[in-house]
Order: C-alpha cells, then sequence, then structure tokens
C-alpha cells in the first residue's frame, strides 16, 4: 500500500477591490493573482500558491505548517501629501 502525505499550510490572502474585479496578494509568498469575483481570485490564489510550494523545498514552508495563535491585522491606512 502506498500512502501520500499531504501537508497543510497556513497563508495570508489580502483582497483589494479593482475596476474590473479584485487582485488577491499572499504576502508571505509574494504571490499574486487576480478575478472578476472575490471567489475566482480566491480561486486563483490558491493555484498560483500550491504551484509557487510545488517548487519551493519543504524545509522553507516548516514555519507555515503551525496554526497561527494571533492572525494578522489588516488595516486600511488613509494618508494626505501636503
Amino acid at each position: 500500500m502506498c500512502y501520500i502525505e499531504f501537508m497543510k499550510y497556513i497563508f495570508t490572502a489580502v483582497f483589494s477591490r479593482e475596476t474590473n474585479g479584485y487582485s488577491v496578494l499572499c504576502p508571505e509568498l509574494g504571490v499574486a493573482s487576480q478575478g472578476k469575483t472575490i471567489k475566482e481570485a480566491e480561486t486563483n490564489i490558491r493555484e498560483a500558491v500550491e504551484l509557487y510550494i510545488d517548487d519551493v523545498p519543504k524545509k522553507d514552508l516548516e514555519s507555515y505548517t503551525n496554526l497561527i495563535k494571533e492572525l494578522p491585522t489588516v488595516k486600511v491606512l488613509e494618508v494626505s501629501n501636503v
């Protein structure tokens, strides 16, 4: 019998509204994608991250296997330039 070991990784996805849909960034890996809807953008970023981690040594991904104890805080900042 053959067993395949699956590893579960936890990453962040940051979505931004664009003119024709949504862009999405995985800041931990620097991977980005887009989609016409949030659902499509999420599907696309999942695929992009999966392709990315296929080429990364598993040792480099070890820090992303633990459950996140505290979720990252994402805030929108309004900045003026005088």
